[in-house]
């Protein structure tokens, strides 16, 4: 009899531990849950308002819906390879592989460590990009501190040289990595200035190249503002110039008058252009009524595909993906 009860009273104390333990798990952050499977950065919350304020150079990484997190630290993953942290970064890396030397302990506490200074020194590596919160699925945004402006279309270009030689793996969540190098309201004065600057940088670094005439190509992503959404937004709206450029055709006319500026003999070529100047609205969290961000790039033929329209090139071709689908 009192052995019974003894088990029973062992049984009732380990579906207690049971129950406190799910309760704790209950209570658990979405956020803390998730961290124990998957280290990614926070959103950055001043992120918007400093969009709004300045022109900011960062990364739009699209991916497959509801893979918005493991997107984010493969995308991590891949920009760190390439991207110099700041010198007080470098310095702090350092400070942690010595303290690691310098620790004694059990190889568990060591090993323990080691994976510790691992996810550290790569955060480190990433510190200068902040994650911005999006209202739309499939998209990851990376923005570089105002007072920073990397060589961001050579970091793309480094990634696909990498990808073709075999040096990088082919992502499994990332499909495309825009490179932004600069941000502005969506607003006619500051989209020709911001595109004027990128023409002058690119023709002025690829002259010989380019020569006197450029054949050029415009692409504009409204990411999944639809025709009639925005007719809707143009009707509601008291100021009929709010969303004028959310219109196709009146950001391509001012977007191909600001490139003219720069090279008068210039050209539009939907086929085979040397310059194409990206448009992408970006959705962000958080922005003022009648107010839109876009993202604005200038890239060589080299980084874009022109079918079936004009984007940034996918990290993985589609025959690729075809044929691993096949085996």
């Amino acid at each position: 009899m009192v052995e019974d009860e003894g088990k029973k009273e062992e049984v009732l104390t380990q579906g207690k531990d049971k129950e406190e333990g799910e309760e704790k798990s209950e209570e658990m952050k979405p956020w803390e849950q998730h961290s124990a499977v998957i280290s990614i950065p926070r959103y950055d919350y001043n992120a918007t308002s400093s969009l709004l304020a300045n022109s900011h150079s960062g990364f739009l990484i699209t991916c497959p819906i509801k893979r918005e997190k493991s997107a984010t630290k493969e995308a991590i993953g891949i920009l760190e390879k390439y991207i110099d942290s700041d010198h007080d970064a470098k310095r702090r890396k350092t400070c942690v592989e010595d303290a690691d030397k310098e620790c004694d302990g059990s190889r568990e506490r060591t090993a323990n460590e080691h994976v510790n200074s691992e996810s550290s020194t790569s955060m480190e590596k990433s510190d200068i990009l902040s994650l911005v919160k999006l209202t739309r699925s499939g998209l990851v945004l990376f923005k570089f501190p105002f007072d920073k402006s990397p060589p961001i279309v050579d970091i793309v270009s480094q990634v696909f040289q990498s990808l073709e030689s075999g040096i990088l793996k082919s992502p499994l969540w990332c499909n495309r990595i825009l490179p932004i190098q600069g941000t502005c309201c969506l607003d006619e004065k500051e989209l020709k200035k911001i595109v004027t600057k990128l023409v002058e940088k690119f023709v002025n670094s690829r002259q010989k190249e380019t020569g006197n005439t450029v054949k050029f190509a415009v692409g504009y992503n409204r990411r999944g503002i639809e025709e009639t959404e925005m007719k809707n937004l143009q009707k509601s709206s008291s100021d009929s110039d709010a969303f004028a450029l959310l219109d196709r055709n009146k950001c391509f006319s001012v977007v191909a008058a600001a490139v003219k500026e720069v090279v008068p003999d210039s050209m539009v070529d939907l086929k085979d252009p040397e310059l194409c100047v990206l448009v992408e609205v970006l959705p962000l969290s958080g922005v003022p009524d009648k107010t839109a961000i876009v993202g604005v790039s200038v890239l060589p033929r080299a980084l874009v595909s022109t079918k079936p329209r004009l984007c940034i090139k996918a990290l993985v071709s589609d025959t690729k993906e075809m044929n691993k689908k096949k085996k």
